[in-house]
């Protein structure tokens, strides 16, 4: 299984979740709520915050129409690129933001979704690269990224394994390291339509880290993907749902993202190293809740022990009922009681 490190933290194999604070476009343009968000990720326990860069004009035509769920969000009077203009994270914005992560403990990554903007983030030094799913198909675009051979996390939303196949072709080319996040494009998803199992899938046939790119509401679904062993989590958070703008409805508010984090870390804490074996405390249960071979009535000494004699009883302190076989026909060296615990000094 592949793995590699975005600054210090580990991603693969070996390493815990590495969970992505989505702010996306959810700072509306206003740089201000921008560092706030970075501020709500920081104390919520996140590992890394990630932005959307771009240039509207390099991004979508004029008469470029909205997604649905982009109307339903924002209203229909204005085109795409009009709303991608309202959100653009200023250029200028991107140091102070990139050292506010960092100064929180934080990963700063960003979204590039036009050439220029992967020039400029990859100057701002940028760890990592994300991209998202719409992009899968843009080949030119994922060779851009992978030629500078920092890892990329790849979303494969609304992609066929072919579509995935060739991207992950494009990728290996240019020797960068890379992780597959499953995805559903839907804004908001719905649990009976995220299909994690399509994590194992993109994992056994690329030997590659995976995760999950969560767009349903709350945070069972994002959970239930850590529990099943993804290596990334990326979820949408916002400083208030109730906002306009196209993906505040489908965020989680910060409280929110600080239990979604918590719960990630006991999900994955619970999935342990696979060896079978008593945990710490079960064996002193055991010998309260266990059974031993007890004398059935009273046993004098001298008696030869057959099924009839014995029977198992609490607590586990003696011989277990296991080992049966072995204690028949062994004779008694000293009386029992009715009741007492059979143990190796008393049979001959």
């Amino acid at each position: 299984m592949g793995g590699f490190h975005i600054g210090e933290r580990r991603v693969g194999d070996g390493g815990p979740c590495f969970i992505i604070a989505e702010a996306g476009v959810n700072h509306d343009g206003i740089v201000e709520d921008a560092h706030r968000l970075i501020d709500a990720a920081a104390e919520a326990g996140a590992d890394a915050v990630k932005f959307q860069t771009f240039d509207a004009d390099a991004l979508a035509t004029a008469d470029a129409p909205k997604a649905a769920y982009q109307v339903e969000t924002t209203g229909a009077a204005e085109s795409q690129r009009d709303m991608l203009k309202r959100l653009e994270l200023p250029r200028a914005a991107h140091a102070a933001l990139k050292a506010h992560c960092e100064q929180r403990g934080l990963v700063f990554l960003s979204t590039p979704f036009d050439a220029g903007s992967v020039e400029f983030l990859a100057e701002l030094g940028v760890l990592a690269f994300k991209t998202p799913s719409q992009e899968i198909i843009n080949l030119p675009h994922i060779r851009q990224i992978a030629r500078h051979r920092r890892p990329m996390i790849v979303s494969t939303g609304n992609s066929t394994m072919a579509e995935v196949d060739i991207a992950v072709a494009t990728i290996e080319a240019e020797q960068a390291p890379f992780a597959l996040l499953h995805c559903v494009s839907q804004y908001p998803a719905t649990a009976a339509t995220a299909n994690l199992r399509a994590m194992d899938t993109l994992k056994a046939a690329y030997r590659v880290p995976v995760g999950f790119s969560d767009h349903t509401i709350g945070t069972a679904v994002p959970i239930a993907a850590a529990a099943r062993g993804a290596h990334i989590i990326e979820k949408h958070y916002t400083l208030d749902r109730s906002r306009s703008g196209p993906d505040h409805r489908a965020s989680l508010e910060p409280a929110e993202l600080a239990t979604l984090v918590r719960d990630i870390r006991l999900a994955e804490s619970a999935l342990g190293d696979g060896r079978k074996r008593p945990a710490a405390g079960e064996p002193e249960l055991g010998q309260a809740a266990r059974k031993s071979l007890v004398a059935a009535r009273d046993l004098p000494a001298g008696t030869i022990l057959d099924a009839e004699a014995m029977t198992a009883k609490r607590p586990g302190t003696g011989i277990s009922p296991a080992y049966m076989d072995f204690v028949l026909g062994r004779r008694l060296r000293s009386p029992l009681a009715e009741g007492a615990v059979i143990t190796l000094d008393v049979l001959a």
